[in-house]
């Protein structure tokens, strides 16, 4: 009988009644570089992919990544219902469409965008497509502008834009992409966010704008967006061609206006022409959404305007990407009606206590100096204390995590701070008290390991003599 008979045969007479691993099709091997010949009963299918994703990591315990790995399950299941719905479509989806919008103005809303300059926002793929939009809204504006002050913007030199070192690479792609001098403050013990006098001193009549980040990638700091607004309204005064600032949110914008509300960072400061941020960090929705909002008609060049059909009529949309699911537009929509602001705030505070515990209890086991205590978004960072004599690494310490299976990089600072070596925990909504404690236990057994085998008992261990362990790490 061939393989095609017997799974008929199956299929006619007990179908997907059959064990799934008792099945012929269940012996199929998964397709690599080419389609199977024949289907596969769709139970066997799955199953078979769930079993072979299941050996990755927990995303519970990837405390690495700031992307959202948790939504209740009310809202997975409309997200779900959403799948097949086209973003781009607001035609033939004006509902979605009209939820989208409302989201857009929540943002504008808690950004505090003055109704009155018509500000503009739309939806992303994540917060990289926001990035690049900013960024060439900021490159049209300055075209115009420089022809208009009578600046060859054809010559030979690039326009530029300025930023801490902390960016995240999608800054890199957007200034490769579309050919912009990427002008960068490089970090120091003195600046672990964005020095404003450094970054405005590298602006001339070339710069397309200034770019500050509120959670920088590496330490989650914010950078202050005042004080350079203050800076740049200096530097304006005397420019040919007036800089701009897109305020990167990275994950800071969707927790400052719930934590820290009276920060000014946002619309309310007038050189800040542009915000994005990540709908899938600490907007709470699963990945991939972004948003970016304009403070004004003015702050978008028309140029990146298009218009589609819309409920009999037409709606301007800026997005890069077209026949995109809808399902995040409405997960974003979902959450923002289920918490509120004091959900979000609860939540957000939740995860600033969890961060902050973390943060203390591992500043007190000895070998690390905290650099990031999650005074701002829930991010800790700390690196081996000077002067350690440690024979192990943060990298070590890291692959022993792995063990356990916690994810907690270790990595290089940026320039000029290449040398220091630090590790980093993202804490997010799902990281409760009771998975913290159970990492705090985890670490201290592991650091415990290290010691001994790269200690005096490892020293030992040739004539059988051990020593005492010694929390002192001499």
């Amino acid at each position: 009988m061939t393989r095609r008979t017997k799974i008929e045969e199956m299929n006619k007479h007990t179908g997907s009644a059959s064990p799934i691993f008792g099945s012929v099709a269940s012996d199929v091997e998964m397709p690599t570089t080419s389609l199977n010949k024949e289907p596969i009963d769709p139970l066997v299918a799955a199953e078979l992919i769930r079993e072979y994703v299941s050996t990755e990591g927990n995303a519970h315990q990837n405390l690495a990544t700031f992307v959202q790995t948790y939504m209740e399950p009310e809202a997975v299941k409309l997200m779900s219902g959403t799948l097949e719905k086209n973003a781009i479509d607001k035609d033939e989806y004006p509902m979605t469409a009209d939820l989208e919008n409302r989201c857009v103005a929540i943002i504008e809303n808690l950004w505090h965008a003055n109704p009155a300059e018509k500000p503009m926002g739309t939806s992303t793929v994540g917060s990289s497509e926001a990035c690049m939009l900013g960024g060439l809204a900021m490159l049209f504006r300055w075209k115009a502008l420089a022809k208009k002050a009578g600046i060859d913007i054809y010559s030979s030199t690039r326009p530029n834009l300025v930023m801490g070192s902390g960016y995240q690479i999608c800054w890199e792609k957007f200034c490769r992409y579309w050919d912009i001098d990427m002008r960068l403050v490089p970090m120091d013990e003195d600046h672990l966010s964005l020095d404003v006098n450094a970054a405005v001193a590298l602006c001339d009549d070339h710069t397309i704008g200034i770019v500050p980040i509120l959670g920088i990638t590496y330490t989650g700091r914010y950078d202050d967006v005042k004080a350079l607004d203050a800076a740049v309204e200096k530097y304006n005064k005397k420019a040919k061609v007036p800089v701009r600032i897109h305020v990167d949110g990275a994950s800071g914008a969707m927790v400052a206006p719930f934590i820290e509300p009276k920060l000014e960072w946002d619309f309310r400061l007038p050189n800040v022409w542009s915000i994005s941020t990540s709908g899938h960090k600490y907007g709470l929705v699963y990945p991939g959404i972004g948003w970016v909002v304009w403070r004004s008609e003015k702050a978008l060049p028309q140029e990146l305007i298009f218009n589609v059909s819309y409920l009999g009529g037409t709606e301007a949309t800026m997005a890069i990407n077209f026949s995109r699911s809808a399902s995040q537009i409405v997960g974003q929509y979902f959450v923002f009606m289920r918490n509120g602001f004091e959900g979000y705030k609860e939540i957000h505070q939740k995860t600033l206590d969890v961060a902050q515990y973390l943060s203390k209890e591992i500043g007190k086991m000895g070998p690390f100096e905290m650099m990031a205590t999650a005074e701002e978004v829930p991010i800790i960072c700390w690196r081996m204390k000077k002067g350690s004599d440690r024979k192990w690494t943060l990298y070590d310490l890291d692959d022993r995590l792995r063990i356990h299976g916690w994810q907690v990089p270790a990595y290089p600072l940026p320039a000029n701070m290449q040398a220091v070596t630090v590790q980093r925990i993202v804490a997010r909504a799902d990281l409760s008290m009771a998975l913290a404690d159970k990492y705090l236990r985890d670490m201290k057994a592991e650091i415990a390991h290290l010691d001994e085998v790269t200690g005096e008992n490892a020293k030992k261990k040739k004539t059988g003599k051990r020593v005492k362990f010694d929390h002192s790490g001499r």
